[in-house]
């Protein structure tokens, strides 16, 4: 069943229904063909595009929507409750353009965003290394300028669309000076140099293509860093707060998708002559999951309010993250465990859900950094 929204203006409740007549239209009917081939959808992100789903959260002179971050994640939780792997690569896209909005100059934006946004091109972040996960000022990826030129040789890790995006937000160090010696680059594919590795052999979201990109000898003009050199990381940690409330909505998402499908089994299965949502032991079940998906929902909501508001957020952001992502798992777990044997197999999509819930509690930050995050801010 559809979830409830409270939706802020007549306008947005039109952008949502709109949402899922695409979802419905264009997406549900092909999103399992696309996992079990682990295919990567890039016709969908096309249409998406063209209907402005790419562009929601930013203004409409750059050819954004000029939608509140409230509604922009509701229209991803749309979207992700059909397909998980298109909801966190919209997620990802939209990360992807942040750096060029945020510091990017006037003649950077003029050039380049209005087709990032379009979804005729379709963005990848560059931050992780192997070594370098949760520790990002750790990286070796090292840009070196050469005249009006930078030269960049490196790898990053755990790329979402590596090898499919057509441009890459990177971080690349630009002196030893610790997290002060990293910098930005908007870098096209096409680059002389930049090839993706074999993609990872992941055990969900077989649609989203996860690679390490490698970067070799890879000439990038100096007009394609954004900001100065040395504001790198602070680029790349003021879009992971926005980052982490676009899970949080993925995550919800495929929450919600999870339970509709064990009620709506539970309804039609019998045992002692009765359906088995009838039986108190399993409905309780249900209600839990029910009440986890709409606290969930309201988690996400309160951040992205703050946000919207102009107000500090980031601690209400992990949180956010935490609880959608911790909340996601259990219930897709516990969807397996209503269907029972047949949740287990791949006859019922609640066993791939469950395996999609896991990376969540990983990516954007794990739930133990979270964890960190909320302490640390709480201490201040």
């Amino acid at each position: 069943m559809p979830a409830e929204r409270l939706m802020p203006t007549e306008e947005s409740t039109d952008l949502i229904e709109l949402t899922r007549s695409i979802v419905a239209k264009d997406l549900r009917p092909v999103i399992a063909g696309l996992d079990a081939r682990a295919e990567f959808p890039r016709d969908v992100f096309r249409t998406l595009g063209r209907a402005g789903l790419l562009s929601l959260p930013y203004p409409e002179e750059v050819g954004g929507g000029g939608q509140p971050y409230e509604v922009y994640l509701q229209a991803l939780e749309e979207i992700a409750s059909a397909s998980a792997s298109v909801g966190v690569g919209v997620s990802v896209h939209a990360l992807s353009c942040f750096g060029l909005f945020t510091a990017g100059t006037q003649e950077q934006q003029q050039a380049w965003l209005p087709e990032m946004l379009s979804g005729e091109q379709l963005g990848a972040y560059c931050l992780s290394e192997a070594h370098a996960g949760s520790d990002p000022a750790a990286m070796r990826t090292r840009a070196v300028r050469e005249g009006d030129e930078y030269v960049i040789n490196g790898a990053k890790a755990w790329t979402t669309h590596g090898g499919q995006a057509d441009f890459y937000k990177v971080m690349a160090r630009t002196s030893d000076d610790g997290g002060r010696g990293i910098s930005c680059f908007l870098v096209p594919a096409d680059t002389p140099g930049l090839s993706a590795d074999n993609p990872e052999q992941k055990m969900g979201l077989m649609s989203s293509t996860t690679a390490t990109m490698l970067f070799d000898d890879v000439r990038v003009p100096a007009e394609r860093r954004l900001g100065a050199e040395g504001q790198g990381l602070p680029i790349a940690l003021a879009g992971l707060d926005a980052g982490r409330l676009g899970i949080a909505a993925v995550a919800t998402g495929l929450a919600q998708e999870a339970l509709d499908v064990a009620i709506a089994y539970a309804k039609e299965r019998e045992t002692f002559g009765r359906a088995i949502i009838d039986h108190q032991g399993l409905a309780f079940v249900l209600a839990d999951m029910a009440a986890a998906v709409e606290s969930a929902r309201a988690t996400y909501l309160a951040a992205a309010r703050l946000k919207d508001a102009g107000r500090p957020y980031s601690r209400q952001a992990s949180i956010a993250k935490m609880v959608c992502t911790d909340n996601a798992m259990k219930v897709t777990t516990d969807a397996v465990q209503v269907l029972g044997g047949a949740g287990y197999t791949k006859d019922f999509p609640v066993e791939r859900f469950m395996r999609e819930a896991k990376v969540m509690q990983i990516f954007e930050g794990t739930n133990q950094i979270q964890r960190l995050v909320i302490s640390r801010n709480l201490a201040r």
